[in-house]
């Protein structure tokens, strides 16, 4: 065992090691980046927060004092089943049934978030070395969670019509993955979106060769233009391995930490362990009063007000970015969600860039952390969802001369 060297001044014992499976997970340069940037005079693109003024804070308020009712509170206060509390499961079900996802209450595991689904997950599913593939770039808190199980990270290529599947295919034949992570729906970070041809072929390549596929859909309903898709985990080739994590997070608030699983009948006992060492169960009172907000509140008006918003939003953005990034860059053009991914000509490290960027009261998050191989630090993704679009496109305009 190593044992690091105490700081100077301090006594002279030996201080004992940190766990070596921290070792090859890194820090997520979106978290310390918000915090290096949480001023009023920073417009910062960096983080995926939904805006605060569209928070639907009185119906939530509503909601928490119905759940500490004097009839209500003994039980909004106690200590609940791990899975989760049913009135919740059953809102979710139906919500996720009506959206193309047939689901039973207990089909699904209420989470402290999505993040910790993935954490359930990795724990559940996962053996250390066994072999993930992540779409190539993905969500890299995900790389983080998988990571930090012992998990060999192999990426897939894609394009803008998502995943490829021969890439995908290749990667099954040569690198036999255990499980496929992907944001097939408004990806995280790119803004794209699994073709239907392609969600078809993904699917059964997956049956073909046993792999579990872990669908993360926290932006579906955030679409703004485009026809919907239909979940991924909806595929009849995947009614034995596929699992679906969704999240309040983006349509309601991402502070309380309300986020679900939806898995096979064999994958949901190991799951429910998994968080019983983990947490015992998500908070309960947070529980009960996303319940009586989704049974009180008309969530699809106020999906329908968040998209009219991101969507003005998502346009500012798009218009002044011409003028700002230089000859032969592109971007994408998302549908939904809450991100735009870009890659600037030539080999320049977008990194070196970030400094400037800061100086001129900008931030934006470069693009080499949601790599699992070589990445690609010509890149950069910018969140369009926080701001209103005038403030949006006075951002974007203080890249002026950053980018080249």
């Amino acid at each position: 065992m190593t044992l690091t060297s105490p700081p100077p001044g301090a006594a002279s014992h030996p201080v004992p090691a940190l766990a070596a499976r921290l070792d090859g997970v890194a820090s997520s340069p979106v978290r310390e980046l918000l915090a290096l940037v949480g001023r009023d005079d920073v417009i910062s693109f960096a983080g995926g927060l939904p805006a605060p003024e569209l928070f639907d804070t009185a119906g939530l308020r509503e909601a928490f004092a119905r759940a500490l009712s004097p009839a209500d509170a003994p039980r909004s206060l106690q200590y609940a089943a791990t899975e989760g509390d049913p009135q919740l499961r059953a809102h979710v079900a139906a919500r996720l049934t009506a959206g193309g996802l047939p689901t039973a209450a207990e089909d699904l595991i209420i989470t402290t978030g999505s993040q910790q689904a993935l954490t359930l997950i990795a724990a559940a599913l996962l053996d250390p070395g066994a072999v993930v593939a992540v779409e190539q770039p993905t969500y890299l808190a995900a790389l983080q969670s998988f990571a930090l199980a012992g998990a060999r990270l192999v990426g897939v290529e894609g394009d803008a019509d998502g995943l490829d599947p021969e890439a995908f295919e290749h990667v099954c034949r040569t690198a036999r993955p255990a499980l496929l992570y992907l944001v097939p729906t408004f990806a995280n970070p790119t803004g794209r979106t699994l073709s239907p041809a392609r969600r078809a072929a993904v699917a059964a390549i997956a049956a073909r060769y046993g792999v579990w596929v872990v669908e993360d859909d926290p932006y579906g309903e955030l679409r703004y233009s485009g026809t919907r898709s239909a979940p991924l985990a909806s595929e009849p080739e995947l009614a034995a391995n596929g699992l679906y994590l969704g999240s309040f997070s983006k349509v309601g608030a991402p502070g309380l930490r309300i986020g679900w699983v939806r898995a096979p009948h064999g994958v949901r006992r190991a799951l429910a362990i998994a968080k019983q060492a983990g947490d015992l169960h998500t908070s309960t009172i947070d529980q009960a009063a996303a319940a009586r907000y989704l049974e009180s509140v008309d969530l699809g008006a106020h999906i329908a007000r968040l998209v009219s918003a991101y969507r003005d939003r998502r346009d500012a953005m798009l218009a002044e970015l011409p003028a700002v990034l230089p000859a032969g860059s592109s971007w994408t053009r998302p549908d939904g969600g809450m991100f735009i991914w870009v890659r600037l000509p030539g080999t320049i490290d977008t990194a070196d860039l970030l400094p400037a960027a800061l100086e001129r009261g900008v931030a934006f998050v470069p693009g080499w952390p949601f790599y699992a191989g070589e990445p690609d630090r010509a890149t950069l993704r910018m969140s369009f969802t926080t701001y209103d679009p005038d403030r949006t496109a006075e951002g974007v305009r203080r890249l002026a001369g950053v980018l080249g």
